[in-house]
């Protein structure tokens, strides 16, 4: 799918990577086309290898040259084989000099929560403690000696599904019954306030805080597709400068990063989204988050000062 900018051909040209076109989507769209870029929208699974191509891929759009930019919106489901052959794709247009954001290793970092969990807590970060084992009797060894709750997520979960609270081995399902037999653990630092759960989604985009909001539920899982509710939130120095350090590192420029104040009062960072949903974050806030996805990425593409390779370039390089 092809969205022409209405000036010269100078203008920059963006690959909106998406696995369908939403409302998040149509929103990229119109941002980039009101700020002159030219768009170009496209599953990754419709982006191939191709050794006998100057650059090595086959990219929908781009028979002779390489977009200036890869937006990622969202990643098509699939095989273990399929995302890895994408993720593949997105280190490659990485390699051959394209802006990807974010790139393939953000997603892998932020896509599978033990990484996650491993570079907050080697950075520094606060988190609750978390653990990936991949049978029921360490998990159940570990729940006995932790004597707390723990919430047990699908390690390549989102939007709040396949959360579940343990609070004793009975809890723990059976490996057969885990998403890919992986138990990943993290201490349950959820409080209840006038019967109410909450915590903060934190939206960085070019290493600052570009918006942010207060989740509310009656229940402990506080994600917006879960039915909570989404709040304005004021300005949190501690919480702001954790978001931005927990985006760097896991190596993202556009992440949701959402945090809480455990029992003690503690900041605590619980996940890094590195394909962040905005439609609560946008009603909470009151900021345009697509548009400043395109401004801050078309920022990064003049700062680099290039212009997509022609086939040619790329053949005499």
């Amino acid at each position: 799918m092809q969205i022409p900018a209405p000036q010269t051909a100078k203008a920059p040209r963006i690959l909106l990577v998406t696995a369908g076109i939403d409302r998040h989507a149509r929103e990229l769209i119109r941002a980039f086309g009101d700020r002159g870029a030219e768009i170009r929208v496209v599953e990754l699974a419709a982006i191939g290898f191709d050794t006998g191509a100057p650059h090595g891929l086959a990219i929908p759009g781009f028979p002779d040259a390489l977009p200036d930019a890869v937006c990622l919106r969202t990643m098509d489901a699939g095989s273990f084989e399929q995302v890895t052959r994408r993720l593949g794709v997105l280190h490659a247009l990485s390699r051959v000099g394209v802006i990807v954001s974010n790139d393939a290793r953000a997603v892998e970092n932020c896509v599978d929560k033990s990484a996650t969990s491993f570079l907050l807590a080697r950075a520094g970060i606060p988190s609750p403690r978390s653990y990936a084992v991949e049978t029921r009797a360490e998990a159940a060894r570990l729940l006995a000696r932790e004597a707390r709750p723990m919430v047990l997520k699908p390690l390549f979960g989102a939007q709040g599904k396949g959360l579940k609270l343990i609070a004793s081995e009975a809890d723990l399902p059976l490996e057969a019954e885990t998403a890919g037999g992986v138990y990943y653990l993290q201490h349950f630092a959820g409080v209840a306030t006038n019967g109410r759960f909450a915590d903060i989604r934190v939206l960085v985009s070019a290493g600052r805080v570009a918006a942010a909001m207060r989740r509310e539920s009656a229940g402990w899982i506080t994600n917006i597709k879960q039915g909570a509710e989404a709040l304005p939130m004021p300005p949190d120095p501690e919480f702001e400068a954790l978001a931005i350090a927990a985006t760097e590192a896991v190596g993202g420029d556009f992440c949701g990063v959402d945090l809480l104040r455990d029992e003690a009062g503690r900041a605590q960072v619980i996940e890094v989204n590195s394909m962040p949903a905005w439609t609560g974050l946008k009603r909470a806030s009151g900021q345009d988050i697509a548009a400043i996805r395109a401004a801050d990425l078309l920022v990064r593409v003049a700062a680099t000062g290039r212009r997509a390779a022609t086939a040619d370039a790329l053949a005499a390089s």
